[in-house]
């Protein structure tokens, strides 16, 4: 039985040059994998930080941080960095806190009375 990721034999380099080029191709496929997997830790974090402030669930958490991200035209992943910053305490650019809050506002859930 053959694995079905084992490449075939006219696929396999055999120079010198194919092989500094396939090996430049898998370490770029690395580097790209290794941000994208960085850039999915920073977003799951940020929609951790919208669940706490915002009271709401993790979808809602990740639609927020798409609706923001659209609306602005900013990058998923640099919304997610922004929003951690803020949590730390820093300020929030102007034009996303405005989405922030009309976002939350938007997704929040009515609150029972006590």
């Amino acid at each position: 039985m053959t694995s079905s990721t084992r490449p075939s034999p006219q696929s396999v380099p055999t120079t010198t040059d194919e092989l500094v080029k396939e090996l430049e191709r898998v370490r770029a496929e690395n580097r790209q994998l290794k941000q994208a997997l960085a850039s999915h830790a920073t977003v799951d974090r940020a929609i951790g930080v919208l669940t706490v402030l915002g009271q709401i669930s993790p979808r809602d958490g990740f639609t927020i941080l798409r609706e923001i991200s659209q609306h602005t035209n900013i990058r998923l992943s640099a919304v997610a960095e922004h929003l951690l910053v803020h949590a730390r305490g820093e300020a929030l650019p102007d034009v996303l806190l405005g989405e922030l809050h009309a976002a939350l506002a938007h997704h929040a859930r009515p609150r029972a009375a006590p």
